[in-house]
């Protein structure tokens, strides 16, 4: 009996063939980079700690400006960074986008806060 790629088995499990990866640097604009940023952020914990690392972030720079102290901006990049890549490493098991589209990520994840706040607040007006 010959095997075919479709009748390839891991694990006990089929499988099915493998889509090459998008490269995040391929993108040529923020508008068609946003929808894969999104697919890279599909798990809700990994969205949630990138919410929480964000959140922390904005309290650090409001402690940076006033406190003028250089360390709240350390512990800001390490709240934003550390609690995505988290995320990323521990729940969404990919590599983040900052390794290869640093600009547009940073926009994204920004973006993706503020769309995480609005949805929050039409939840919230919609429920009352």
């Amino acid at each position: 009996m010959n095997a075919t790629p479709s009748d390839a088995v891991q694990g006990g499990q089929p499988t099915t063939p493998a889509t090459p990866p998008v490269d995040p640097r391929s993108f040529d604009s923020f508008a068609s980079f946003y929808p894969f940023y999104l697919g890279e952020h599909r798990n809700p914990i990994c969205r949630r700690l990138h919410f929480v690392g964000s959140s922390l972030t904005l309290l650090c720079l409001a402690a940076l400006v006033a406190t003028r102290n250089p360390w709240w901006l350390l512990a800001g990049l390490l709240c934003g960074y550390g609690f995505a890549w988290i995320g990323h490493f521990g729940f969404e098991k990919n590599k983040p986008a900052s390794f290869k589209r640093p600009l547009y990520s940073f926009m994204g994840d920004w973006v993706m806060y503020r769309d995480m706040w609005v949805q929050a607040f039409k939840r919230a007006t919609h429920n009352t």
